[in-house]
């Protein structure tokens, strides 16, 4: 097959797994799971299978030292804490409408990114902003009395914490490699969760054979799979094209939502959704463009 084809189906691969979390932590809670378990084997395992692969390609784990803290505050508090809300939304709210909410996130990765990183918000990600924040209100306010509040908020929490997740790891990237990086965060959160499931009485191995089943679904299908194929994709067709096909997430979501659970959509809020995908994919394309162009604008000052 052409490199090029199977990058675009390892992206999609990699999204149909990303996109199906929300699904099988529903069946698992069904079967008795708690948020933190789910999220403990979750990480646990897939931990292991990293460090394993790691070990069988390169025969040794190396990770430069400086790093360790921040990979410990993006696994142990960060990234903990963005799965915990995002898996907790689902409790309350559709798991259609919960991904809806939570893909306004690279609104807030763009709005920290200029903050944090001096990024200039050119005129096409202010334009993106827009859309996306007038999408949600369309998704939230054609049946706000109707929408539950809590999951509402813990979808949007989940999105603002995973922005402070993908800004800080862009730093981290430039000195680790993403596998490593990928298994020290598994880790390093699955180590908070055992200590908050310890302390809080919430990890319980008591589950029914399909929460099991779920449970491995997340941690080998929707983690290992996921986060390896996106990678493997990223090497073929770039982080521009793979960053705008994994926006079919949220689609994987909706379409097994409806079919599974008959979780149904008005038709204003299937509009909303597609305004939130529509300006997040401009948000992502408007940045990768940016990060383009600087390398181009150096060189000319330097020939200059």
């Amino acid at each position: 097959m052409n490199a090029f084809y199977l990058g675009v189906v390892l992206i999609f691969l990699s999204a149909a797994g990303f996109g199906m979390i929300p699904i099988f932590a529903l069946y698992a809670y069904q079967g008795g799971a708690t948020v933190t378990t789910l999220l403990f084997f979750r990480f646990i395992l897939a931990a292991l299978c990293f460090f394993a692969y790691i070990l069988i390609k390169e025969r040794k784990i190396s990770v430069d030292r400086s790093s360790v803290k921040y990979l410990l505050l993006m696994g142990g508090v960060i990234y903990t804490l963005q799965s915990n809300l995002y898996f907790s939304s689902v409790k309350f709210i559709p798991a259609s409408l919960a991904v809806l909410i939570f893909y306004i996130y690279p609104v807030f990765v763009a709005i920290a990114s200029s903050l944090v990183d001096k990024e200039i918000l050119s005129k096409q990600i202010m334009f993106s902003i827009a859309l996306s924040l007038a999408g949600l209100t369309l998704v939230l306010g054609t049946s706000f009395g109707e929408i539950n509040m809590i999951g509402t908020l813990l979808a949007l929490g989940a999105g603002l914490v995973y922005s402070c997740y993908i800004v800080l790891g862009n730093r981290v990237l430039k000195k680790s490699p993403a596998l490593v990086t990928s298994a020290f965060i598994c880790l390093f959160a699955a180590v908070s969760l055992f200590i908050i499931g310890l302390a809080t009485g919430t990890l319980k191995f008591d589950l029914t054979t399909e929460a099991w089943l779920a449970v491995a679904g997340v941690a080998l299908c929707c983690t290992v799979l996921a986060i390896f194929t996106f990678f493997r994709g990223l090497e073929l067709i770039g982080s521009t094209r793979a960053s705008i096909l994994s926006m079919i997430e949220p689609l994987i979501t909706i379409g097994f939502s409806a079919l599974l659970f008959r979780e149904r959509l008005t038709w204003l809020q299937i509009l909303g959704g597609a305004a939130v995908l529509a300006g997040a994919m401009l948000v992502v394309s408007a940045r990768e463009k940016s990060k383009d162009e600087k390398p181009y604008k150096a060189e000319a000052k330097k020939a200059g």
